[in-house]
Formats: C-alpha cells, structure tokens, sequence
C-alpha cells in the first residue's frame, strides 16, 4: 500500500510550482527598449513585494530568491538598460503589502513586481489603484486578476487548454475528470472542461472524490469503473503531488485502468519533486511544463550566482523584472502602461513565451511531456511564439 500525506490546507490557492529557462528576457516583437528612447530614459523604477519578515523559514528562502532571480535579470539586460529596484518586505501579510504598495508608489515606483500570496496582491492592488500603477503579482489565482492586478503564474485555464488541444490532436476525445473536492480541484476540473469545449472533446463523465486518504481509497474502484464504462480514452486529473496524485495514480491502476487504454493526464506538475517520476502510477502520463531545457540553463546560471538552486517560482521574479526592462525606454516617466503590459507579441522568458492579458490573467506556452521510465520525455516542445502551434 503507498501512503500520502494530503495537505490540510491552501495558503490562498496553492500555486502550481513553475520552471523554464532562458538567458534573458526580450519582447516578442523589438521594441526600443534601455537607450533612452522614451521619455523615461530607458529607466524603470519597479518595486519588489517579497514576504520576507514573517518570521517563517520558507517566507524568508521564497522572498530572497526571488530578490536574487529578479536581480539576475536585471544584470542580463546589459548596460543600456537601467533598472532601479527597490525590495519591500511583506512579511506574507495582506494589511503590509498594502502599506507596502503605498509606501513604493509615495517613492517613484512605476510598477509593483509581486506579492506572492492572492491575498497580499489583492490588498497591494486595492491600495494602489488610484495611482495608476499596476501590480504583477507571482499569484496564479485568476479571481484576484483584473483592474491593475495582472499574474505571472501559469493558470489552470492555460494548461488544460494546452493538454485538451495535444490530446485530441493525438486522437483523444472522449474525457473523464476526477477532481480533488476542495476549491483547487474545483477551479481545476471547472478549466478542463472549459479546455475540452475549445478542443472539440467530449466530456464523457466527472467525479470528484473526498481530498483525504481514506476518501481516495475509496473513491477509487468508482472512479476507474466510470473511466472504463463510459469509454473514456483520456483521464485528467487535478491532484499534485503533494496530495493526492502518488496514491490515487497508483490506486487507479490496480483497480483496473492498467493497461485499459486510458491515458492519465495531469493538470499539475508531475516531476516536482522529481522522486514522483518514479512512481508507477504516473508512467506513461502527459503534463505540462515549460521547456525543460531552458530552465535547467536558468538554474545552472541562478546557482553559479548564488551558490544554491533558486525556489521553483523564482523564475517567475526574473520572467516580470526582465520583461519591465524589456519596456524600459518605451513609455513616460509615469506608470508603466497597460497597453505596454499587454502587447500582443509578448515577451519570452526563462518560462517561455508568455503575454498578459487584458483581464489580468496570462497565457505561456508550455511543453507537453510524458513520464517514461523514470524520465521526463518532451512530446511536443513549447511553442515560441504566439503564432506557433500549441495555442
């Protein structure tokens, strides 16, 4: 029998961890960007929101690898870009991002990079609104997104459109879900099947199943007798694996789904940590990621730097420094724009290609992988660019 320990709770929507590499950052399309081509100067003036101060161990390792990511980038950008940065400590808290937000516009912020946490980039959002500056917060959670709050970390919406499309090009159409019953199983179920209506499949069946140990023994026999009586070629599933994928993987298999045909699809990120590609549960299962190429030269160059590997969502602080500095020049002396923000063409980071969007969410383009032997197995590359195939 495998045992799981199932997270008790989400901080906020717990984040999908993050990856991708590059060795800076650039707009899609030239844009004149660090040699004083605006009114700017080729200066942006850009506040970090860390959460650094909470007294907790992780908060402190997330707020200064994020400090260092963001000030590698800013070292690629070369000399003919200028970029002052300025670190705000929030200690993880709504009430201090906030009157840190207000604090980095009083002193000449043209853009607020961060906080971590939904509700701190609400709360700094909120604070900040009047001022005309926008907020780039590493949140993935779409409900925050809007009005001067745009995020930079990979959405649900975006991986299940980018799996629905792969699996019915590779002749996948009829889809089961089964879903953690907690808000991030339901966000996640709700975007598989917004992703599977773009794609052209059918969403032949959904369950969702208690987000605890005994509630995925259980559920199991039923879940794979419903993948197996409805025809379901393709089973996506939202669990991570830090709670319930190793033990529900495995439990599906055994109750029937080995070797039935059906191919496991994963929402989330199967090879963090990278011990759960070993499970035999996940063999020969799709996820998406950034490509993996990319980011293993970003880690490379990040540990050079700072002698230790940087935090999964460090690359996301690098992604919106570099892609500000990719502006710089561009725009007045005042807040950088949302029309800057939302160019179409994008910009492409050590993630990939990445926009952000009017609503305030984001699209990346991501890689489709298969777990095989152990190993991560790059299926179809990350498309890069915005008129590539995988959008």
């Amino acid at each position: 029998m495998i045992t799981v320990a199932i997270s008790a709770g989400l901080r906020a929507i717990k984040f999908a961890l993050v990856a991708g590499a590059l060795a800076f950052v650039a707009a899609c399309t030239p844009i004149a960007g660090g040699n004083g081509g605006g009114g700017g100067g080729g200066t942006v003036k850009v506040a970090l929101l860390v959460p650094t101060g909470s007294g907790q161990a992780g908060d402190e390792v997330l707020g200064q690898s994020l400090e260092a990511a963001a000030r590698l980038a800013i070292a690629d950008l070369g000399e003919g870009t200028k970029v002052e940065m300025t670190v705000y400590p929030t200690a993880g808290q709504p009430a201090q991002a906030a009157a840190m937000a207000k604090k980095a516009v009083e002193e000449g912020a043209q853009v607020i990079l961060g906080p971590v946490f939904a509700q701190e980039a609400n709360a700094a959002g909120v604070a900040v609104a009047g001022s005309g500056v926008n907020v780039l917060a590493f949140s993935n959670n779409p409900d925050i997104a809007g009005n001067n709050v745009f995020i930079l970390g990979p959405t649900f919406t975006n991986t299940a459109q980018r799996l629905a499309s792969y699996a019915v090009r590779s002749g996948k159409t009829k889809f089961m879900i089964a879903s953690d019953r907690n808000i991030a199983g339901q966000l996640g179920r709700d975007a598989i099947q917004r992703g599977a209506i773009i794609a052209g499949a059918t969403v032949v069946a959904s369950a969702d199943y208690e987000f605890s140990q005994n509630g995925i023994v259980t559920a199991a026999p039923q879940l794979a007798a419903q993948a197996k009586s409805t025809g379901a070629d393709a089973l996506f599933l939202t669990a991570d694996t830090a709670g319930a994928l190793p033990l529900l993987s495995q439990l599906l298999l055994d109750n029937g789904l080995r070797g039935s045909g059906v191919q496991f699809v994963g929402l989330t990120r199967w090879d963090i940590p990278q011990a759960t590609l070993a499970l035999p549960g996940v063999q020969g299962g799709l996820f998406a990621m950034p490509d993996p190429g990319r980011y293993s030269q970003f880690v490379e160059r990040y540990q050079a730097a700072n002698g230790q590997p940087p935090h999964p969502i460090a690359a996301l602080a690098y992604d919106g420094l570099a892609a500000l500095g990719a502006l710089a020049g561009t725009e007045d002396s005042g807040p950088i724009s949302r029309a800057g923000l939302t160019q179409p063409a994008g910009f492409v980071g050590v993630n990939g290609v990445f926009r952000l969007l009017g609503d305030g969410t984001n699209q990346r383009g991501l890689a489709v992988a298969q777990v095989e032997g152990g190993k991560i197995v790059v299926v179809e590359a990350a498309p890069s660019s915005f008129g590539d195939a995988g959008f």
